[in-house]
């Protein structure tokens, strides 16, 4: 076995687990019911992680109080709220995990505070250590009266009650960690308290170890509790937070302190450390977006290694095995956490054990269905694995006879449709005109921090030729073709055009197609119109080979229009264009370009800019030419993909599943 180390057992506290991997903890929006136990799809969603390999489950964020941050229901799971009901659901999801030979820990939260999601904080005012500002309202948060911090803390103990009479093998407290209450209250620049809870760090600490003396002694010395915490902050100022590589004042928690944080934290009986860095205020280091290097919290765990002698989680983009192992053999941590990744494939570590890590089906980082869908829709999902919380009722439909599919087009819409129809029994047969499956993939993946794009592609093809699916490459399909062979469905995913216009010097005007497949060099100066997603990235790409790069946005913003959903992401790409050098007009009006300059209108003056070429990142259209010439000449026949509208990965996944599914 390549990675053995990574399959040999270790124990937090009394608990022995079989593998060196964790399902990290990630919000479990979605996965509730009413009454605050697990709904069938949290149970068949945790169940599943376990039946591919995964060591430990923690679940996503639980809470226990009921009092002091009331949320309607269902919300997040909660132990006390009906406290029969929670250990009955518990104890259907916990027996199923164990039947793997897989562990689980509930993650209990002491609440949200001042980061309280909006759509989530009801009448109630946030709450806070102290009177401080609230992360994403424009408005004050009311400090918690010493009764109400010890009512949470007695919630603690009684739903870790619950949750051990449920089957949970242990709970993992959440968190000092990311700027949620218990780390609100851990670090000075929140706590302005004057109290027993506030001053020194000792003080700042009471309530994280009140809080696990709480559940010991509720539940047993030897009941393991695990603790999320965050080693530094990231934070420059309030709601500023800092950028990879970039020289700041920290104004949160530095590693001095974290350092001092983490040998207390062990010392009061936390039993492991699951370790990262950031806050909310810069939460782009806890939810960390393809602009977020691979691995980037294993120096800091392995500085909390160094001076705790209890085991050492590690998230962060750990997705690959070499990293993972090699984390672990140079004593940087002990237990790799997958979040995203074990999202995107559920089997991820059964398939490692078993060297078939090609077919391991990549995380993007896009966090379009995780992290966005739990800000805006308040479920997680995935993006690129569409059955992803929802096992049961997306699980794929038997089929009576076979029929015979053409697919035309091999983006993601058309290989997803692909695999889906060949596992279900159909015969499909894909058709691309390109000498490559992927479509907008190769294009987008070109910049390094987009590799995983690539890789998603890759696998595709992979998923092809494991499922033996005939793949004609480049070859154009016509009307003639369609209906000539035979076909009982047609299938059309041709995707997208990039959207172009006259600028007068078109000879050196290029689409943002043609400059990231290296079909076209844009020079050492150029301007990059269009500050979407692919502006965006397209402008950090260049600046990034040391080019001089200019966007231009004609609304009074960047992402404004179809930026990334998850806002993690948004965030820190609209803060990198600028920092990398980039030089950003927004407000701009681009009226031509000739001989060299390109003449630009912001706030009524017009501006000469001189560039060696101009990029048009404005967008695509849907090229749906052949399914129109088709519609009415084929009995069933579907428009998948950009070629429907142009949209996302996800969606051109999701709806490709969807539809070839129930085929």
């Amino acid at each position: 076995m390549k990675y053995k180390n990574l399959f040999t057992p270790i124990k937090i506290g009394s608990v022995e687990l079989k593998n060196r991997f964790a399902l990290a903890p990630m919000g479990p929006l979605g996965l509730s019911d009413e009454n605050g136990g697990f709904n069938q799809r949290g149970i068949d969603y945790y169940t599943e992680r376990a039946k591919g390999g995964t060591g430990l489950i923690i679940t996503g964020v639980t809470f226990s109080d009921c009092k002091v941050e009331v949320a309607s229901m269902p919300n997040c799971p909660n132990s006390t709220y009906n406290s029969v009901h929670f250990v009955r659901t518990s104890k259907e999801m916990t027996e199923r995990v164990h039947a793997y030979g897989s562990k689980i820990f509930l993650m209990m939260s002491a609440g949200f505070g001042r980061v309280t999601i909006p759509t989530n904080l009801g009448e109630f005012p946030p709450v806070a250590p102290s009177k401080i500002p609230h992360r994403w309202l424009d408005k004050m948060c009311r400090p918690l009266t010493k009764e109400e911090i010890k009512s949470i803390i007695k919630s603690f103990g009684d739903g870790a009650y619950n949750a051990k009479r449920g089957g949970f093998d242990g709970i993992e407290v959440h968190a000092v960690h990311e700027g949620y209450l218990l780390d609100q209250f851990a670090i000075s620049m929140f706590n302005q308290r004057t109290d027993e809870y506030g001053g020194s760090l000792e003080n700042r600490l009471r309530f994280a170890k009140e809080v696990v003396e709480e559940i010991k002694s509720r539940c047993g010395e030897d009941f393991p509790v695990a603790l999320r915490f965050s080693l530094k902050s990231m934070i420059k100022d309030w709601r500023d937070g800092a950028l990879p590589g970039e020289e700041f004042e920290e104004k949160g928690r530095d590693i001095e302190e974290g350092l001092e944080a983490a040998k207390l934290l062990v010392q009061y009986g936390y039993d492991a450390l699951d370790t990262d860095v950031g806050t909310y205020d810069a939460w782009w280091w806890n939810h960390p977006p393809m602009y977020q290097k691979k691995g980037l919290y294993r120096p800091y765990c392995k500085m909390v290694k160094e001076v705790v002698d209890v085991p050492v989680l590690c998230a962060g983009r750990m997705d690959n095995p070499e990293m993972a192992s090699e984390s672990v053999d140079q004593g940087e941590c002990d237990i790799i956490s997958l979040g995203r990744p074990l999202l995107a494939d559920p089997d991820y570590v059964n398939k490692l054990r078993r060297s078939r890590g090609a077919e391991i089906r990549p995380c993007i980082s896009c966090q379009e269905g995780c992290m966005g869908r739990i800000q805006e829709y308040s479920m997680i999902n995935c993006a690129v694995n569409p059955q992803a919380a929802r096992e049961r009722i997306m699980a794929y439909e038997p089929i009576l006879a076979p029929k015979k599919v053409m697919i035309i087009g091999g983006g993601v819409a058309g290989c997803e449709a692909a695999r889906v129809l060949a596992l279900r029994g159909h015969k499909p047969e894909l058709f691309e005109k390109g000498n490559r499956l992927g479509g907008n993939l190769i294009p987008g993946g070109a910049p390094d921090f987009k590799e995983d794009d690539i890789a998603l592609a890759n696998w595709y093809q992979n998923q092809m030729d494991l499922l033996r699916i005939p793949v004609h490459m480049n070859t154009e399909v016509t009307k003639e073709d369609a209906l000539s062979g035979g076909y009982d469905t047609v299938i059309v995913a041709t995707g997208s055009k990039p959207k172009g216009f006259s600028l007068g010097d078109d000879e050196r005007v290029y689409t943002a197609v043609d400059v990231l497949l290296k079909e076209k060099d844009c020079g050492e100066s150029t301007a990059v119109i269009g500050g979407g997603l692919v502006g965006c990235e397209l402008a950090l790409w260049l600046a990034q080979q040391g080019k001089k790069v200019t966007l231009i946005e004609a609304l009074d913003k960047l992402l404004a229009v179809n930026g990334p959903l998850c806002h993690a992401n948004r965030d820190m790409l609209e803060k990198l264009v600028p920092y990398k050098g980039v030089e950003v007009l927004t407000s701009a009006k681009v009226e031509g370009f000739k001989d060299g300059k390109l003449s630009v209108t912001v706030d009524g003056k017009v501006m000469k800019l001189s560039c060696d070429s101009v990029i048009l990142a404005v967008g695509y259209k849907e090229e749906d030419s052949l399914y129109r010439q088709l519609e009415f000449e084929v009995p069933e026949i579907y428009l998948l993909g950009d070629a429907k509208k142009v949209s996302n990965i996800m969606y051109a996944i999701w709806d490709a599943f969807e539809v070839a599914n129930h085929i």
